[in-house]
């Protein structure tokens, strides 16, 4: 995993990946909210979670394709 330089400073790619996965999972979040499907889960904090998790690893693995 490489390090991205930005102005001079190197921040970690992962770091990077996990602010698009946080935007994406953000929309899901409102997507599922405005369908109504939060009726059916158990614990949503923890949805959100796995949510955000899942969408992260979906962000990595895509990056990891595309280079």
């Amino acid at each position: 995993m490489a390090d991205i330089d930005l102005y001079g400073v190197f921040v970690p790619a992962l770091l990077l990946w996990a602010l698009v996965a946080v935007l994406i999972s953000l929309v899901l979040r409102r997507l599922i909210e405005a369908l109504g499907l939060y009726r059916l889960v158990w614990h949503r904090p923890l949805f959100d979670l796995c949510l955000t998790l899942v969408c992260l690893g979906g962000v990595v693995s895509l990056a990891g394709r595309l280079t």
